[in-house]
């Protein structure tokens, strides 16, 4: 059997929660690094990159609202980890956006 056939098979006995969960965690990570949270002058990261940090948040926000219903008791940790990126991204900004135009808020309201 070929290493291409076990892989396909590992990933179709991994349950749906858990795919959507680490999808979820690995946008977290990806949105935390492009704000520079990873670093101790989140200001002055050279990772930080704003733009990306949106669309990262965006897609994040996109996941949780539609799988909501299936991620259980996984839901309120990814939705609190959801809503403090978006914060910290509000707080990033020169800038900031209006209440409901910050990234993924139009998927899941206000965040303030």
């Amino acid at each position: 059997m070929s290493d291409e056939a076990e892989n396909v098979r590992e990933l179709a006995d991994i349950p749906a929660v858990e795919v959507i969960s680490r999808a979820a965690v690995m946008l977290m990570s990806s949105a935390a690094e492009k704000l520079g949270l990873a670093d101790e002058d989140p200001d002055s990261s050279p990772r930080r990159d704003l733009d990306e940090a949106r669309r990262v948040i965006t897609a994040l926000a996109g996941l949780v609202t539609a799988s909501v219903e299936y991620l259980g008791p996984h839901a309120g940790p990814i939705r609190e980890g959801l809503q403090s990126l978006q914060r910290a991204f509000r707080e990033s900004s020169a800038h900031p956006d209006a209440p409901g135009a910050g990234p993924g808020e139009k998927y899941t309201g206000p965040v303030y």
